[in-house]
C-alpha cells in the first residue's frame, strides 16, 4: 500500500472513531459532484476548479447535422390577415405578383447558362431607408420561392439591429445568426427553425451583439454563408438585411451576395437617396430594384408591386 493510500485510510479510521479532522473533506461531494479527497502532508492538493475541470469531459462543438432542427408553427390565418402571402392562397393576387417578381431571380440561379449569376442563390433584400417594406418583401418572396417545385428556402433575419422576421410571423425570439458567429459550441442545426410551410426554414438574427458589423464582416461569417449555401444544392437563401444608408451592416453583407433586391417606396423615397443606396452596392453582380407601395392606377389594376428589372 502506498504512503498516500495509508494516509487516507488512517484519516478515515480516525473519523469513524469520532476524532474530528480540521479542514478534511473525506467523501464530501464538491459543488460539481466530484468527490474531493484530502492530500497528506507534503503532497500538494489541486484546487477545486482544477479537479472539477479534470472530472468533466471537454466541451466539443456540435456537428452541424447532429440533431434535428426545432419545429415551429406559423399561424397561417394570422399571417394572411396581416396581408402576407401563404401557401393556402396560391391564386391570390399577391401570389401572382410575387410570381412575376421571382422569375428574373430564378433565371439568375438556374436559367440558361448566359443568365446564371455566380452565387445567385444568395439573395439580399434591403432598402435605402427604413419603412420601405423590405421585411414584408423578404417574407413574401421567401414563401413564394418555397412554393417552387425545385427549391428549398432559408430565410435569414440579418437585420441584426432591428430584427423583425420572427415577430412578423408570430414567433418568439430565438438564438440564431449572431450566436453562431460567437459561440463555437453551436451547430447550424441548433438554431435553424423548420416551419409548417413546406420547404421554408428560418434562421433568426440571434442575441444582439455590440460588434455585429465586425461579426458580419468576419471570416467566420464568410465561412457560415458558404456552409449554408452549399449544404443543399436546391437551397435559396433570402437575407432580410438592414436599410443601406443608416447602417453599414448591409454593405458588408452585400459582399457575400449574388443578387440584391433593393425595395423602393413609390412617391416616398427621393431619387438622390436611391442613387446613394445603389452606389453603396455598385460592386454587386445583380441589383434588382423593386418598386413598392405603388398606386395600382399607375401600373393597371393587377400588380401592386412592380420590378424595374436589373440595374
Amino acid at each position: 500500500m502506498s504512503i498516500i493510500e495509508q494516509a487516507v485510510r488512517r484519516l478515515e479510521e480516525l473519523r469513524r472513531s469520532g476524532v474530528e479532522i480540521p479542514g478534511s473533506a473525506v467523501g464530501t461531494p464538491a459543488n460539481d459532484g466530484a468527490v474531493v479527497r484530502p492530500a497528506p502532508a507534503g503532497v500538494s492538493s489541486p484546487s477545486r476548479p482544477a479537479m472539477a475541470a479534470a472530472a468533466r469531459p471537454p466541451v466539443r462543438p456540435m456537428a452541424a447535422e447532429s440533431k434535428t432542427s426545432r419545429r415551429v408553427d406559423i399561424d397561417m390565418a394570422r399571417l394572411a390577415a396581416m396581408g402576407y402571402l401563404t401557401p393556402e392562397t396560391p391564386r391570390a393576387q399577391l401570389a401572382d405578383e410575387f410570381r412575376v417578381i421571382k422569375r428574373p431571380i430564378l433565371s439568375h440561379i438556374r436559367g440558361a447558362e448566359a443568365q446564371r449569376v455566380k452565387r445567385g442563390q444568395l439573395l439580399m433584400v434591403t432598402s435605402s431607408v427604413p419603412g420601405e417594406g423590405k421585411t414584408f418583401t423578404s417574407i413574401n418572396l421567401a414563401v413564394s420561392l418555397a412554393m417552387e417545385m425545385d427549391s428549398t428556402v432559408l430565410l435569414v433575419d440579418a437585420d441584426v439591429s432591428r430584427p423583425s422576421v420572427l415577430s412578423r410571423l408570430g414567433l418568439p425570439m430565438a438564438p440564431g445568426l449572431l450566436d453562431l458567429l460567437t459561440d463555437p459550441a453551436l451547430g447550424v442545426s441548433d438554431v435553424l427553425l423548420r416551419t409548417n410551410i413546406e420547404k421554408l426554414v428560418l434562421l433568426p438574427s440571434g442575441k444582439p451583439h455590440m460588434r455585429a458589423t465586425e461579426l458580419l464582416a468576419s471570416d467566420a461569417m464568410a465561412a457560415l454563408v458558404d456552409e449554408l449555401a452549399n449544404r443543399y444544392p436546391d437551397r435559396i437563401l433570402v437575407f432580410d438585411a438592414p436599410p443601406l444608408l443608416p447602417s453599414p451592416e448591409s454593405r458588408v453583407l452585400a459582399t457575400h451576395m449574388g443578387q440584391v433586391i433593393l425595395v423602393v417606396a413609390a412617391a416616398q423615397t427621393p431619387q438622390h437617396t436611391v442613387e446613394q443606396a445603389l452606389a453603396a452596392i455598385d460592386n454587386c453582380p445583380v441589383v434588382l430594384p423593386l418598386l413598392n407601395k405603388i398606386s395600382r392606377s399607375e401600373v393597371g389594376t393587377y400588380y401592386g408591386y412592380y420590378s424595374q428589372g436589373d440595374a
